[in-house]
């Protein structure tokens, strides 16, 4: 595993989705990419935080040499170097209740084991906003559902109302929800979110808590945005978001990224 040294310096963790990437042309902005640049440069550690599983990191080319870690499935799979930090599954019965809702109800749902992943899209409402408003790669090579379960699940992606969400989550009281878009949630077992996985982050690998700051836009980043040293909202966040950040800043298409590490003297 690698050895961080950060000293003084700040470990910077990032959401992807309207936050690394434009929700409008699904890339990197170039500011963001200097920035970046500029940020490790200048000695200071990046890292991930997302609600998607490996399989489909699809979108980060552009700075994939610059990324030290990953927090990801929204804190439950955490690695370095592909090496494990932290991983939570969600209980079996648990699990088997959302399947069965989602095939009696014929809801959409991405089953996330540890390995692979399975598709259930009775609707074409998966596809349709995973391949065209996420431009989500990779998702031809899900897995058969059976096999997917023998695995330990990580998370589950159901397509249901929020509405329905809080009727369902009694039913799995050992898991959390964190929704951050209007067609689907992120279900994992509880403890499993990205401020967890940002202070498993920095246990393992020595960071002051302190020295971190979150950038985030949606709901399933309101954790990391409470746990973190400082907890940076993208001009184009949720209003809950942006109540809960210390900073917010521009939007990720008007250069937010670059804008909040120019404020807080990073770059």
């Amino acid at each position: 595993m690698s050895n961080i040294e950060i000293g003084n310096k700040y470990a910077l963790f990032f959401d992807i989705d309207g936050t690394l990437v434009s929700f409008k042309t699904h890339e990197i902005p170039p500011s963001t990419i200097f920035a970046l640049t500029q940020a490790k440069a200048n000695g200071h550690k990046v890292f991930i935080a997302t609600g998607r599983p490996p399989l489909i990191i699809t979108n980060l080319k552009a700075i994939e040499h610059l990324i030290d870690g990953y927090v990801t499935i929204n804190g439950a799979l955490c690695f370095v170097d592909g090496k494990e930090i932290r991983c939570k599954n969600i209980p079996k019965d648990d699990v088997q209740t959302v399947v069965q809702v989602a095939q009696e109800k014929s809801y959409g749902l991405i089953v996330i084991g540890e390995k692979d992943v399975a598709v259930l899209d009775p609707n074409g409402e998966v596809d349709r906003i995973f391949r065209s408003e996420l431009a989500v790669e990779n998702l031809n090579l899900a897995k058969p559902l059976d096999l997917v379960l023998g695995q330990r699940i990580l998370q589950l992606t159901a397509f249901f109302s929020a509405d329905y969400e809080s009727e369902l989550m009694r039913r799995i009281p050992s898991c959390t929800s964190g929704r951050w878009h209007p067609a689907f949630t992120d279900i994992t077992a509880k403890g499993a979110d990205k401020g967890e996985g940002i202070k498993a982050m920095a246990e393992q690998l020595g960071l002051d808590p302190q020295n971190t700051i979150a950038f985030g836009d949606g709901g399933n980043d309101t954790s990391m945005i409470k746990a973190a040293g400082i907890g940076i909202a993208m001009g184009n966040a949720l209003e809950s978001l942006k109540q809960e950040a210390d900073y917010t800043t521009t939007t990720v298409d008007d250069d937010g990224v670059l804008n909040a590490l120019r404020h807080f003297n990073i770059i």
